[in-house]
């Protein structure tokens, strides 16, 4: 009798225990799965209930949102829709225009303007978005990176008076520059290329790349300031610390300050910049980048300001920030 009991118990053993590390198995997902869903319920319910992670001193406001800074010139249609769309967006702490032209902004402009902006309904009463132009005497391109009195964020973002962001790209663009404050984070890539190599004590040659270029290499050195977010610091490093030469350059030439202010960054960090991927919307008809012998000026450019710095700052990259929410395949 006990021999068959041995037997049957040797025959349901095996069974027993699978079901029990079966059993262990289930037990652990589900616990799992409930810890899981307790997060997502915290989460949501602290911010149903307007709970926060951090304490929004005047600091952590300053670092966690920014100006934008628009550049415009005889465009007020534009202009007009550019402010009326960045008032928009979350994380905006004030717009600012800079105008260079001839005769100042007339008090309709900049009435309908501040009331575009006061009508925004989308901030908190402690975050309403402050409206201002920074007006210059002089036409001259040098101004778009003046430094602005009266700021209260660390970070800018320059931008076209054409060229429109969405707010959800923006907002995440913005995140980027937070992890790399210190460099130039935007959406339009370019790219220096070496057109002749340093022999018997000749300066090296360089060509500037556009866009194809980027698209064809996937190499990239410059972000450009029609929509970008860059440290505040640098405005004051542009003015007052890098070479008047180069700024007489820009004058002169009526071109290039973006491409100078690249070299500014890249020599001050011995960093590339950080290219977002992103749609913008171009809502202007032409501009200086469709004249003929845009790139010839922009290659020059480059050579000058590179005899001027003694060497070529310019670190290229192949990094493309992605949000990987909006991507199937990342």
């Amino acid at each position: 009798m006990k021999g068959a009991r041995d037997r049957l118990w040797g025959r349901w053993r095996p069974a027993l225990l699978f079901n029990h590390a079966g059993l262990c198995r289930i037990k652990i997902m589900s616990l799992l799965c409930l810890f899981l869903v307790a997060l997502v319920v915290i989460s949501r319910a602290a911010s149903f209930m307007g709970w926060r992670h951090r304490l929004d001193s005047p600091q952590s406001l300053s670092r966690h949102r920014y100006t934008v800074l628009i550049n415009t010139w005889k465009r007020n249609d534009l202009l007009k829709k550019t402010v009326a769309h960045y008032a928009q967006c979350n994380g905006v702490d004030a717009i600012r225009v800079v105008w260079s032209e001839p005769d100042p902004p007339s008090d309709s402009l900049y009435s309908e303007l501040s009331q575009s902006v006061a009508s925004s309904n989308v901030h908190e009463k402690h975050q309403k978005i402050s409206f201002q132009f920074d007006t210059h005497d002089k036409d001259d391109l040098n101004n778009r990176f003046k430094p602005l009195k009266g700021l209260h964020t660390d970070a800018i973002f320059s931008i076209d008076d054409d060229v429109v962001v969405p707010c959800a790209l923006l907002e995440f663009s913005f995140s980027a520059w937070l992890t790399a404050p210190d460099s130039m984070v935007g959406f339009v890539p370019r790219m220096h290329w070496i057109e002749s190599m340093n022999h018997a004590g000749e300066e090296e040659k360089y060509t500037y790349g556009g866009w194809w270029s980027v698209w064809w290499m996937g190499s990239y050195s410059m972000i450009l300031s029609k929509a970008a977010f860059v440290h505040h610091k640098y405005f004051e490093l542009y003015t007052h610390q890098m070479p008047a030469s180069i700024r007489h350059y820009v004058r002169e030439a009526r071109n290039c300050e973006d491409i100078a202010m690249s070299f500014l960054v890249a020599n001050a960090t011995s960093a590339p910049p950080l290219w977002v991927k992103g749609r913008l919307f171009e809502i202007g008809s032409t501009g200086i980048s469709s004249l003929q012998g845009h790139s010839e000026h922009r290659t020059q450019c480059v050579n000058h300001f590179v005899s001027v710095y003694g060497y070529m700052p310019l670190v290229a990259s192949h990094v493309k920030v992605v949000d990987a929410r909006n991507q199937w395949l990342w």
